[in-house]
C-alpha cells in the first residue's frame, strides 16, 4: 500500500487529483491536508470523503506539529497548497508570502525530518515570466513579474535548495494555464462562464490579447502523477498542452457556448505587471510517456457545460466575501469602461 500526502487536496487541481487517484480503485492510503480558505472548498471532495482510503484533515502546512503527526510513513508527498491567484496576490500578498514561501519550506523540513521518499512541488509556468516567442524549457531562468509567481519562485528554488543542499528526492512541476470543473470563480475561465451564465458582463483587461497554453485540469492532473512515479529526483518538469489562445478567443467562445449576449464582453483597463504570453516545451514529461487526451475547444465545452448543471456550487462561492473581492478588482474598472464608451 502507497500512502500519499496531498496538502492543498480541497482545491481545484489537488482536489481533481485525489479524485483520479481514487477512481482508480487502487490499495493506495490519500491524506488530504488542506486549510480550507476561500480556495479550499469541502465540496469539491463530495462523494469521496467517505472512502476508506481517503483522511481529510483540516489544517496548515505552516503547522510543524500537526506535520509531525502526518508525514511519518509518508511514501510521497504532492505539494498543492498555495495561494494562486494572480489578482489577489496584488491586492495582498503577504498571505502568499506565508503560504507559497513559509508553508512550502516547513513543509520540506518535515519530509527531510521524516525522510519522505518522494516530495512532488506543483508549481506553473509563471515562474518563468512572459516570452515574446518560443516556449520555455525547464533549465531557463525564472523571472516572476507578480506577488504571486514571485511566492512560488521562492517555493521553487528552496525546494531546488534542499535537493541540492540535503539530498531531499524533490520533484517539481509547472504547468501552464488548467481549466475545468470546480475552478473557483476567481479565475478568468470560471468567472466568465458564470458570469455569462448569470447575464453579467464580462470584464476582459487590457485588449485581450494576452497569450497563455491551456491545459485541462484532468491532463495535468495525470502528468503530475506520472512525474511522481517515474520522475527523476532534482528535475523540473514542465507540463503543457500546446494549446495556446488569446484571452479575447476564449472570452467570444464563452458567450458562444453559454449563448450569451456578445455585448457582454467588455474591455476594461489591464492589471499591474500582467505577462503577455506563456509558452511551455513538454517534451521532457512526454518523454515519460504523457500527452494530452482533451482538446481546448472540447475541454472548454466540457467546462460550460459543468458550470451550467452545477450552478448551486459556485452560486454559494459568489454570494458570500466573493462580491466584495469582485468589486476591489472590476467596479471601477467596469464604470471606466462604460464612461469611455459614453
Amino acid at each position: 500500500m502507497r500512502k500519499m500526502l496531498v496538502t492543498g487536496g480541497a482545491g481545484f487541481i489537488g482536489s481533481n487529483f485525489v479524485k483520479m487517484i481514487l477512481d482508480r480503485k487502487s490499495s493506495n492510503r490519500v491524506i488530504v491536508l488542506d486549510k480550507l480558505t476561500y480556495a479550499g472548498n469541502i465540496d469539491n471532495l463530495r462523494g469521496y470523503l467517505s472512502s476508506p482510503h481517503l483522511d481529510f484533515v483540516r489544517g496548515d502546512i505552516g503547522n510543524a506539529q500537526l506535520l509531525d503527526l502526518l508525514v511519518p510513513g509518508v511514501d510521497i508527498i504532492y505539494n498543492f497548497a498555495a495561494e494562486t491567484h494572480v489578482d489577489r496576490s496584488i491586492l495582498e500578498g503577504g498571505s502568499f508570502v506565508r503560504t507559497d514561501v513559509m508553508g512550502t519550506f516547513t513543509l520540506l523540513q518535515k519530509a527531510l525530518e521524516h525522510k519522505v521518499p518522494r516530495f512532488v512541488q506543483v508549481s506553473t509556468d509563471e515562474v518563468y515570466g512572459s516570452i515574446e516567442k518560443g516556449r520555455f524549457l525547464e533549465t531557463d531562468p525564472i523571472m516572476p513579474n507578480s506577488p504571486y509567481s514571485a511566492s512560488k519562485s521562492g517555493a521553487d528554488l528552496l525546494v531546488r535548495a534542499f535537493h541540492k543542499t540535503y539530498g531531499l528526492p524533490v520533484l517539481i512541476t509547472r504547468s501552464s494555464n488548467n481549466y475545468g470543473p470546480f475552478q473557483h470563480p476567481e479565475k478568468f475561465i470560471p468567472l466568465f462562464i458564470t458570469n455569462a451564465l448569470e447575464g453579467k458582463e464580462l470584464p476582459l483587461y487590457g485588449d485581450g490579447r494576452n497569450v497563455r497554453d491551456w491545459i485541462f485540469v484532468d491532463d495535468n492532473c495525470r502528468a503530475i502523477d506520472l512525474v511522481g512515479r517515474r520522475g527523476k529526483p532534482g528535475e523540473v518538469y514542465n507540463i503543457g498542452a500546446g494549446a495556446e489562445k488569446e484571452n479575447r478567443y476564449i472570452a467570444r467562445k464563452i458567450l458562444e457556448f453559454t449563448g450569451a449576449d456578445s455585448g457582454l464582453l467588455k474591455f476594461v483597463s489591464d492589471r499591474p505587471g500582467h505577462d503577455r504570453r506563456y509558452a511551455l516545451n513538454s517534451a521532457k514529461v512526454k518523454a515519460l510517456g504523457w500527452k494530452t487526451r482533451t482538446s481546448f475547444l472540447k475541454g472548454l465545452e466540457k467546462t460550460v457545460r459543468w458550470y451550467s448543471k452545477n450552478q448551486r456550487w459556485w452560486k454559494k462561492i459568489k454570494e458570500g466575501s466573493f462580491s466584495e473581492y469582485y468589486d476591489r478588482m472590476y467596479g471601477e474598472r467596469l464604470d471606466q469602461a462604460k464612461n469611455r464608451k459614453g
